[in-house]
């Protein structure tokens, strides 16, 4: 009697077990508590797909301060993400017979006829293998595709992987020639509508207010990006596909399916394979992660960061849309985004990097006009001892500075952004606050050097 007593209170005296997609779900809120603060992050948004099943959910504000909820259905920029999608898309038209990977540009666009880049292949375009460089693909905007065409690659088509997103520019032509739609006509009927997205666009124009707004790091802060319209044209094929967490849910649940449906699973495995030799870690609109046995793409757009990834021997995968741009140093989302990722392919995150060499950097820059504005009033007040220097090590001291401080303002204004891959007009796009703090420890450095120079002219007979 007693035994069966116990065996009826058992389940009033115990914690019942969660449901796996709740245990994750709860995981994913927990790390989540902690890592948005961390990150500055307004709102987020992810997907978590597991063998054909989804979870999915969001937090925060679609803008800061407004109170309206970021939830799995609030559209996103998906910047290059959208890749994917156009790479997908050319396959299509390669399984229709009417592009063949092996192609050359000038097959499709005359622009291209006679031109330095007619050579590069469609392959070599989705594997970014071109030649055309980093900084050449982000200084190219829509509408200079005759541009573009005129413009000799960085390196021979074919020797080298190299990031661009001229390539997709390229691409994004190419499928509206051989299509005869206009590319966002193209990706919303041959896949958004077959897969049921439709939370998602090309250009973001259908989402309305609905869009999450990108936000910028603002010394220390955050601020609303000013201008949040979409992209639209050639533009959108290398980054202006708008989706939400659930909708992309439903895309790499189909990318992992392995089934014939919008292409064939022989060409899905194609597009998440190594492209060629010059390219290891890239296949078609996919990076891939050889050592987790999966691919990815990151996203970066004014104002929003985005992450999506897919195992490739199992049916698991997410997605993770951030509507913040990383601080330099600070509000870092990249450690969002990779701990979100973690919990896609089935691990645990790992805490967030230290990010002590960005965050020194920034604080110099931050600190360096001001030091240059204290050195303009010093010289001042010690004029007649620089009016004074004589010799050698008298002229030195004085007209060093002048060349040294026209060297730092080359490395900031025009050095440094192109490091990372883009003109100083671009880079301002993602980092505001950088950007005024380089130019104006460039300003003050040489107008400090050069004040002082010209105060110890001034006093001489």
């Amino acid at each position: 009697m007693w035994r069966y007593l116990g065996l009826f209170l058992l389940p009033f005296l115990t914690t019942p077990a969660l449901p796996q997609a709740d245990m994750q779900a709860a995981a994913i809120d927990a790390y989540l508590d902690e890592a948005m603060p961390a990150a500055s992050a307004p709102g987020l948004a992810w997907a978590i797909l597991d063998d054909g099943d989804w979870l999915a959910g969001g937090r925060g504000e679609r803008v800061l301060g407004s109170g309206l909820p970021v939830t799995d259905e609030t559209p996103f920029a998906l910047g290059s993400i959208s890749k994917s999608f156009t790479a997908l898309a050319i396959m299509q038209l390669v399984e229709a017979g009417a592009v063949d990977l092996d192609d050359a540009i000038a097959d499709h666009l005359d622009s291209f006829e006679g031109q330095p880049g007619a050579v590069i292949t469609v392959r070599q375009l989705l594997s970014h293998t071109s030649g055309y460089s980093t900084l050449q693909g982000n200084s190219f905007q829509t509408g200079h595709m005759r541009q573009l065409a005129g413009t000799s690659p960085a390196r021979a088509p074919g020797t080298a992987w190299q990031y661009s997103n001229a390539n997709y520019l390229i691409l994004g032509a190419v499928i509206e020639t051989v299509s005869g739609r206009e590319f966002d006509a193209y990706i919303e009927t041959e896949i958004l509508a077959p897969l049921g997205m439709e939370n998602s666009s090309v250009g973001g124009g259908a989402a309305g207010d609905r869009m999450a707004t990108g936000h910028q790091p603002w010394f220390g802060g955050r601020r609303p990006v000013p201008d949040q319209g979409g992209v639209s044209g050639g533009m959108a094929a290398a980054g202006g596909i708008v989706a939400s967490a659930a909708d992309m849910a439903l895309y790499l649940a189909m990318m992992a399916n392995g089934e014939d449906d919008l292409i064939t699973a022989e060409h899905k495995a194609m597009m998440m394979r190594p492209a060629s030799a010059a390219s290891p870690f890239y296949g078609f609109g996919w990076f891939i992660d050889a050592e987790a046995d999966a691919v990815y793409h990151t996203g970066l757009t004014p104002g929003v960061e985005t992450l999506a990834i897919l195992s490739r021997s199992q049916q698991r995968g997410g997605v993770v849309l951030v509507n913040a741009n990383s601080g330099m140093g600070f509000g870092v989302t990249g450690d969002i985004l990779v701990g979100m990722s973690a919990f896609a392919l089935g691990e645990n995150p790992e805490p967030g990097g230290q990010h002590f060499g960005t965050q020194s950097l920034y604080v110099m820059v931050l600190v360096l006009p001001v030091l240059f504005m204290a050195g303009i009033m010093l010289a001042w007040r010690g004029r007649a001892g620089l009016r004074a220097k004589s010799g050698v090590s008298g002229w030195f001291s004085l007209v060093f500075p002048v060349f040294s401080t026209l060297a730092m303002a080359w490395v900031f204004v025009d050095l440094m952004p192109k490091l990372f891959g883009a003109p100083l007009a671009t880079f301002y796009l993602y980092q505001p606050d950088m950007t005024i703090l380089l130019v104006a420890s460039a300003v003050t450095g040489v107008g400090f050097a050069i004040f002082r120079l010209a105060l110890a002219l001034s006093g001489r007979r």
